[in-house]
């Protein structure tokens, strides 16, 4: 398939896009939502971090067979058929009763929304240049920082008009008329009809990218390093600055307005330099050795700190979030190291490990924050103990991967 031209290729981007901001938005939208959801079903830390972990569970478990889905069908028909489910979660979550319901509706939209990156970036690889994969990687994930940003106050302010169920309704008119945008857009697509280089009879598999050392040594930073950053951005960062930080509700959607905002500016930026880094070679794994242990710093001065930062806490939040930026390079770079034919189930599979990363992170911070306070520690104390068993296993992770040899050849 051959690259598509300037134009249609932005249109492509823009309908891939418009969706993406919408999983984005319902991937954070918990932090938001949950001192309403916790009041209206009493919900404790543990339940609260499962339900936003069940977005992340109904994304993993459709990742392995949609890489072989992308492969041989496309990205257009992969995602029109998972966000039909996206739809019906977001009705079904809007008409919960319980907590089991709201649980099965969380799983359910992760579920519909888990093609619209892998989707785009399957496509990516064959439509556009190394360099521009990398631009249009980290600004279809500037735009999912403009849906978390959506997911903070502008939900806040929306709430008292039209209370949290209605708007699952306009969320799902809103989803639907994003697959109509890429169903009118999108163009077709041929099947690679094998893995470069190898017979035609051998088909493409899991077991390939699997054993590829490059992927075994970005799995570890993807699983706690970018799990984590996402677990903390869509969840445990709200919580925080209300039961550490003492912030009222509407001045920790005011935080978390804030966050998101500077990632959209963080992967706005990405977008620029990525290919004069590339051409002057600067690989992902020399930025991300370089850049992402500044994260760990600013974990350690929540954990240490804790109610000392006060309003600051934004401030740090935010500044973790962009050194932690620097892991999201390794995404791309995973799927320009295998060929073509590989590239959905490469890029699935990362997704993956990213994925049950998250919903393990999240939901084990809320296991650790109740597990603590069962022993005596108090709230405080017990959600900085939790960071901190995070920022160890973040710096395991990180350890592995600078002791890994590199093998990539594209990134």
């Amino acid at each position: 398939m051959s690259p598509l031209p300037r134009r249609a290729a932005v249109i492509v981007f823009l309908a891939f896009a418009f969706a993406y901001f919408f999983s984005a938005l319902l991937r954070a939208i918990t932090a938001t939502l949950s001192p309403v959801l916790t009041h209206e079903f009493g919900l404790n830390a543990r339940d609260l971090g499962l339900l936003a972990g069940g977005y992340f569970l109904g994304f993993s478990v459709t990742q392995l067979p949609m890489g072989a889905w992308l492969d041989r069908h496309g990205p257009k028909k992969v995602i029109l058929s998972l966000l039909s489910a996206a739809v019906l979660g977001c009705l079904a979550f809007s008409a919960a009763t319980g907590f089991a319901w709201l649980l099965a509706a969380r799983v359910l939209c992760g579920a519909g929304v888990s093609a619209c990156l892998m989707a785009p970036l399957t496509g990516y690889r064959r439509w556009l240049d190394a360099g521009t994969q990398l631009r249009a990687n980290s600004w279809m994930l500037m735009t999912g920082s403009l849906g978390m940003v959506a997911s903070t106050l502008p939900v806040q302010c929306l709430m008292p008009l039209l209370g949290w169920r209605p708007l699952f309704w306009v969320l799902a008119g809103l989803i639907a008329l994003a697959m109509v945008l890429i169903a009118w857009q999108v163009p077709p697509w041929q099947a690679a009809p094998s893995v470069a280089g190898a017979a035609l009879t051998r088909p493409a598999s899991y077991a390939e990218v699997w054993r590829h050392p490059y992927f075994r040594r970005m799995m570890p930073i993807g699983f706690f390093c970018y799990g984590g950053l996402l677990a903390l951005q869509t969840l445990w960062a709200g919580p925080w600055m209300v039961r550490v930080a003492g912030y009222a509700p509407v001045q920790a959607a005011a935080g978390l307005f804030w966050i998101n905002m500077t990632m959209l500016a963080t992967f706005w930026a990405w977008g620029l330099v990525n290919p004069r880094l590339a051409r002057r070679g600067f690989t992902a794994e020399r930025l991300i050795a370089w850049g992402l242990p500044w994260s760990f710093v600013l974990l350690a001065v929540l954990v240490a700190a804790g109610d000392r930062l006060s309003m600051m806490t934004t401030v740090v939040f935010a500044l973790y979030c962009i050194s932690c930026s620097f892991v999201s390079l390794a995404q791309p770079a995973v799927g320009m190291a295998f060929p073509q034919a590989l590239a959905g189930r490469a890029l699935s599979a990362y997704n993956l490990v990213i994925f049950s990363g998250v919903f393990v992170v999240q939901w084990g911070i809320g296991l650790l924050i109740d597990g603590f306070k069962a022993v005596g520690l108090d709230e405080s104390t017990a959600y900085r103990a939790a960071l901190g068993v995070l920022l160890v296993c973040c710096l395991a992770s990180h350890a592995c991967f600078l002791r890994a040899k590199p093998h990539n050849r594209g990134s």
